[in-house]
């Protein structure tokens, strides 16, 4: 990944973070190369955009990055649209920061 690329950010208040970063990872590892631990993961896209992870007791912390701004507004739309789906027993408020 290029250090330049747009990139936004958000962090989901939830006490499952390490369980929707392991669904999320596990879902998206049967198409691409994902890396995950119960604390952090990285789910490559393509070669212009990625995911990362970061899990903590009270929150899921997303930082997504991809070369074109309008690709990042469609990454943006299906993580949150992933995420919520894993999380149907909670209200959770995701919102990207650019």
């Amino acid at each position: 990944m290029e250090f330049d690329m747009p990139v936004s950010t958000s962090t989901v208040a939830t006490a499952h973070a390490s369980k929707y970063l392991q669904q999320l990872c596990k879902h998206w590892s049967h198409r691409f190369a994902v890396e995950f631990t119960a604390e952090i993961g990285r789910v490559p896209f393509s070669d212009t955009a990625e995911l990362t992870f970061a899990a903590d007791p009270g929150a899921l912390s997303l930082t997504l990055s991809a070369a074109d701004p309008s690709q990042l507004e469609r990454y943006e739309t299906v993580v949150a649209d992933h995420l919520k789906r894993f999380a149907f027993r909670e209200e959770l408020d995701i919102t990207w920061n650019a």
